[in-house]
């Protein structure tokens, strides 16, 4: 129940999170393709409009002590499942310090702050070691579902880095929101699917605590199973895939449809600001242009 709880939180997290970078980064494209620029965080002006930057700098360093606490607090002698606590933890507590260095770069002088390609590649650099510890022991028909994660969490380091070199790039941008996206709905499918009795597979249970030379899997009862299993989850991936694909060209055309409908950042301060760093010689702070 631990890890179903750790997963649904991640999801929590995600999709929210992905949603608003594609809302915001689409705006600001539509409203000027040729002046875009990608920001590792869209913060609006005023601040209370930032909320949900505010939650998550309170809410991620206690999940990464929550689970800090439940490595410590699991059983003695260590299966991997007890390990992968600690190891979410520390994936955490990353993305928390990323936050953290947004924060200050956004209230530091424009010209003393931490520069956004230094803030794209820390971000790729996380999301690379969230790769590398996502269902680190898990193998069989679990690591068949866990690798699908780990291929969309390799695209969201991919475009960190590509737009760290490239920032005018939106088809980076727009890909990197679609992968946190597909990230935040297939983390939720892998904790259902592998950690509940509610949604196994057919012919196979959930993921145990059992280990097997160090590593451990969904319990099948027949290789039938398990190959049936894996065809399934792949089938699955595909709707999850082709279900954010699609909602996010239609959230697309809407705005390109109703530009003067656009939420959050196209119809405020956060344009006018962009307008007048177009037009003035010396720097403005970006925390009231972003």
């Amino acid at each position: 129940m631990a890890s179903l709880a750790t997963h649904f939180t991640a999801s929590l997290l995600l999709l929210p999170l992905g949603g608003r970078r594609l809302l915001s980064s689409s705006s600001l494209y539509l409203h000027n393709p040729s002046h875009y620029r990608s920001k590792p965080w869209y913060l609006l002006h005023p601040k209370w409009k930032n909320l949900d930057f505010y939650t998550l700098l309170i809410a991620l360093p206690i999940l990464s002590f929550s689970h800090l606490f439940l490595f410590l607090a699991s059983p003695g002698h260590p299966p991997t499942p007890r390990f992968a606590f600690l190891q979410q933890s520390a994936v955490v507590f990353l993305f928390w310090v990323l936050l953290i260095l947004i924060l200050c770069s956004q209230n530091l002088d424009p010209n003393a702050g931490i520069p956004d390609t230094l803030l794209f590649v820390f971000s790729g650099i996380a999301f690379l070691i969230d790769y590398s510890m996502n269902g680190k022991g898990v193998v069989g028909l679990g690591g068949v579902v866990y690798g699908l994660l780990g291929g969309v969490t390799v695209v969201c380091a991919a475009c960190c880095f590509y737009l760290s070199i490239r920032p005018s790039a939106f088809f980076a941008e727009f890909m990197l929101s679609l992968a946190i996206l597909l990230k935040g709905s297939w983390v939720l499918q892998v904790g259902l699917s592998l950690y509940t009795d509610a949604f196994a597979f057919e012919g196979c249970g959930k993921i145990s605590g059992a280990m097997t030379m160090g590593q451990v899997d969904v319990r099948c009862d027949l290789e039938e199973d398990r190959l049936r299993g894996v065809a399934l989850m792949n089938l699955v991936f595909i709707g999850h895939a082709a279900a954010v694909l699609t909602l996010s060209f239609v959230l697309f055309g809407l705005l390109c449809r109703y530009r003067s409908m656009r939420c959050g950042e196209a119809s405020g301060p956060l344009l006018a600001g962009i307008e007048s760093e177009n037009m003035l010689m010396h720097p403005i702070p970006e925390f009231e242009i972003d």
